[in-house]
């Protein structure tokens, strides 16, 4: 099961940029859905909506929007999250062929945007 219990997303753009990264944090409950889950942010935003319809309560997912420049925020997480069976990271801000981050087993997680894409790391407690 998930160990997630925040998720902190942070940008690194130049704040005179014009940029909104969208990042998605979903949750899955369901091992068919688990595995079956895209296998890089193209197929992920391609194919977002037939998957959300087929999972229906299966999944959960945490949807933020990060402008540039923006310090910090700390999206609320779903109260189920700790019966997930894998959670990833999956952002916009990416190149098309860039694998999904799971993040099942980190318990604080820090997102942050650069100019490259993004970078997913553990937090000290």
């Amino acid at each position: 099961m998930a160990q997630v219990e925040s998720v902190e997303i942070r940008s690194r753009l130049d704040p005179n940029a014009i940029i909104i990264t969208e990042v998605d944090i979903v949750f899955i409950y369901d091992r068919d859905l688990a595995d079956s889950f895209p296998e890089t942010k193209s197929s992920w935003y391609s194919g977002k909506f037939m998957y959300t319809r087929r999972a229906g309560d299966r999944i959960d997912i945490v949807n933020t929007f990060i402008p540039q420049g923006f310090d910090a925020v700390a999206p609320p997480l779903p109260d189920r999250r700790d019966q997930a069976l894998r959670v990833f990271v999956i952002a916009q801000h990416d190149a098309a062929d860039t694998p999904p981050y799971e993040i099942t087993d980190m318990r604080r997680i820090l997102v942050e945007v650069d100019p490259f894409g993004i970078r997913v790391s553990p937090q000290a407690p």
